[in-house]
């Protein structure tokens, strides 16, 4: 420090310090340093305002990963992305090969240099001038760079970003790790980031077994990924890249020569360019995890979704259902849907939303499975269910299926008629059922109530049926709007004997480096129904001789070497939708056929055609892989305890009043709940009125001259209506309050 022999006080006012020249000199020169000064800070501001931080290399906000959603079995289905399709995968996990393939054609020299090779844009401009060789001059660090970090714009900008961050990056990490990222990050065409999403695009396999020759084919691809494709314009193209690659690899001695023309010999077979598999289900399983983890996890967080999708099944079903609704065009069918499930586990094995995810004269991205659409008969079963029970019917109760109207106050009196327009006397439950008559499933109605059904259809799995003050007695015909899902978890009810099991979509997700995050267990549901019930409305749906009457003896519901499957129909009055439902204890299948706009059909025969078809096919396909041993085993449950057989006649639906010798009626065999056993005998012999000229028995308010009254034997149904057994069918309406 400088110091000053004399104080400041005693220097003159007037003396002025001497200033060295060099200090005049910075004076004089003071405001170009300062521009200068200047200039550099703008200029630094300019290349490296915002510079990403090379540790995002490695972040989720640059690296997100895909959402797979697989089948059971663990095919791939549908890969969820918010723009690129990627799934990471580990260098070590990977063929030699594959990494040797990108380094030969992309940087030779990326063990050697620190990110940045003058020799190799040396060697590219070389090449590019000779045209012997399309090569970049980007090591594979500033590739990376570019792709993951920075913008693709060519500027020069851009390019003093590229190098310095190059440098950074090969300081942070080692060539394995830089190798790695690469890998998992640069594009190979389309929406496939990445050389696992690029192997599954293109091979429809993981990278880990891709062969040198696929390998050497995707090596090639980065540098121009849309001219070199091999789903290109021109596919030769690619061949002749990889033909490069190989070359280059055997040139540096990564392979023998040996290899590398067994390697150009090599075949290709291409997976299918298809987006999305099973459209429908995996739409319906991405609705319910954005529901559960949101919109961002789902399409970035890069999970693995294993669901309960047998893809085999589906692809199976899906073919049937365009095959078949291609028959029914002059029906005027339009569409078609199903949906395939496991009732012991809730499993959905299959769905179909439409003929055609694609079809545009259909609106095929509606999934009709999950859309409510009218039943028709095929909600009967639960209407019969309720009734036997509680002990209101039993399967052989009689019920009359004669011209009769209901009265409800305050609406017009309801008229149901059957679907053949005909009218069958007194017709035992299992026979109603079996055939379908209308008028014996709105009596059935009546007996139950409809506060009572509708709570009883909730219970089963009817999501949609909730209020009763909005139905009449046309709600066993149909006359509710039901899901297709729903529909197959109530039948699931009758094949477990009673057991609802909630429908499940999903059996385990993960995140993509294997920890779990969520696990479906599939646990017991809740009792909906005794199992003496589900055991005789099974018995009844799969009885072929109580249903031949409406159907005929081979019709679509019996399913070949399957004798054992019990179905339901359903077919709206007005033909605007058509239902077959089947199961078995280890398979429900629900299939609708229709159009979307409600329009009617045309020629629909309820079991005959439309539905049936369809269903049989999918079902005869299921059961063959279930005894195949693919889903389980094949069984038929054995009879509860609660349910006990016998005889009774075939007229009344009562226990026999003679001997087993001599019955005093024509027998046939039933089953009835141990709680409500047949009724004992009654007298037949009952005097009445018929008219004199058509012997049809006569209302009460006749004229006594215009009938003749004698005995006939007659039966009362349980709302009372009296059915001569002996007499033509009446032609008048009975009333019902």
């Amino acid at each position: 420090m400088l110091r000053l022999p004399v104080s400041v006080k005693s220097i003159p006012k007037n003396f002025k310090w001497p200033i060295p020249p060099k200090i005049l000199g910075v004076k004089k020169c003071k405001v170009p340093v300062v521009l200068f000064f200047v200039f550099c800070a703008t200029l630094l501001t300019y290349l490296y305002w915002g510079l990403p931080l090379p540790t995002q290399l490695t972040s989720e906000a640059k690296n997100p990963v895909s959402t797979q959603i697989l089948d059971r079995n663990g095919k791939l289905i549908y890969e969820i992305f918010e723009e690129k399709r990627r799934t990471p995968v580990k260098l070590e996990e990977l063929p030699k090969y594959v990494s040797q393939a990108t380094i030969a054609i992309e940087d030779k020299d990326f063990y050697k240099h620190h990110g940045f090779s003058p020799w190799g844009m040396s060697r590219a401009l070389y090449n590019i001038i000779t045209k012997r060789d399309l090569q970049g001059g980007s090591t594979i660090t500033q590739q990376l760079v570019k792709t993951t970090l920075l913008s693709p714009e060519r500027t020069i900008r851009r390019k003093i970003r590229e190098f310095t961050l190059s440098l950074i990056v090969e300081t942070i990490y080692g060539k394995d790790k830089i190798l790695e990222m690469y890998l998992n990050n640069v594009p190979y065409g389309g929406t496939a980031w990445g050389i696992e999403a690029a192997a599954q695009a293109y091979f429809g396999k993981p990278a880990k077994e891709l062969t040198l020759a696929q390998a050497a084919l995707l090596a090639g691809l980065p540098q121009a990924p849309t001219r070199f494709s091999p789903f290109g314009t021109n596919p030769q193209l690619s061949l002749e890249r990889q033909r490069a690659v190989l070359r280059r690899m055997a040139e540096d001695s990564y392979i023998t020569e040996e290899q590398r023309q067994q390697a150009e010999k090599e075949e290709f077979v291409f997976a299918k360019q298809q987006g999305i598999k099973a459209p429908h289900f995996s739409l319906y399983v991405k609705e319910q995890l954005v529901e559960k983890l949101g919109q961002h996890i789902v399409e970035r967080g890069g999970l693995r979704v294993k669901t309960t999708l047998d893809l085999d099944l589906q692809e199976e079903a899906e073919g049937i259902v365009k095959e078949e609704i291609e028959k029914l065009k002059k029906a005027n069918v339009g569409n078609g849907a199903v949906v395939v499930t496991n009732p012991k586990t809730g499993e959905i094995y299959a769905m179909v939303g439409s003929k055609d995810y694609f079809a545009l004269d259909e609106d095929g991205k509606v999934n009709v499975t999950i859309r409510p659409r009218q039943p028709g008969s095929s909600i009967k079963p639960l209407n019969y269910a309720l009734a036997i029970e509680t002990g209101k019917i039993t399967a052989s109760t009689p019920l009359a299926d004669v011209p009769t109207c209901f009265a409800v106050a305050g609406q017009p009196l309801y008229c149901p008629v059957n679907y053949d327009g005909s009218f069958h006397g007194a017709v035992q439950a299992r026979f109603s059922l079996g055939n379908s008559y209308n008028i014996p499933a709105v009596r059935t109605l009546s007996l139950n109530g409809l506060d009572e059904f509708v709570e009883f259809a909730r219970k089963m799995g009817l999501t949609t049926i909730e209020d009763s003050s909005r139905y009449g007695l046309s709600l066993t015909l149909g006359g509710g709007e039901v899901r297709m899902i729903d529909m197959a978890e109530a039948f699931g009810v009758f094949a477990t004997g009673g057991i609802r099991q909630d429908l499940v979509s999903i059996l385990e997700v993960k995140d993509w480096k294997g920890n779990v995050i969520e696990t479906t267990e599939i646990q017991e549901g809740d009792r909906a129904l005794s199992a003496g019930t589900s055991y005789i409305i099974s018995h009844i749906l799969l009885d072929n001789n109580a249903r031949s009457q409406a159907f005929g003896e081979s019709s679509y519901l019996n399913v070949s070497g399957h004798p054992e499957v019990a179905v339901k129909t359903g077919t709206t009055n007005d033909k605007r939708d058509n239902w077959t439902i089947g199961y078995t204890p280890e398979v429900v299948a629900a299939v609708w056929v229709g159009n979307n706009d409600n329009t009617p059909m045309s020629a629909v025969a309820s079991g005959v055609t439309g539905a049936s078809p369809i269903w049989n096919r999918i079902v005869k396909t299921a059961l063959n892989k279930i005894e195949a041993g693919e889903q389980g085993s094949h069984t038929w449950p054995t009879k509860p305890s609660e349910v006990v057989g016998t005889n009774v006649c075939a007229t009344t639906g009562t226990l026999p009043s003679g001997s087993e010798e001599d019955p005093g009626c024509p027998i046939r065999f039933e089953f009835f709940l141990e709680d409500f056993p047949p009724p004992p005998p009654v007298a037949l012999t009952q005097s009445m009125s018929t008219f004199k000229d058509t012997g049809i028995i006569a209302p009460e308010d006749v004229m006594p001259d215009q009938v003749d009254t004698r005995d006939h034997p007659v039966i009362y149904d349980p709302l009372g209506t009296r059915v001569c057994l002996d007499c033509p069918l009446p032609d008048w309406a009975v009333t019902i309050k």
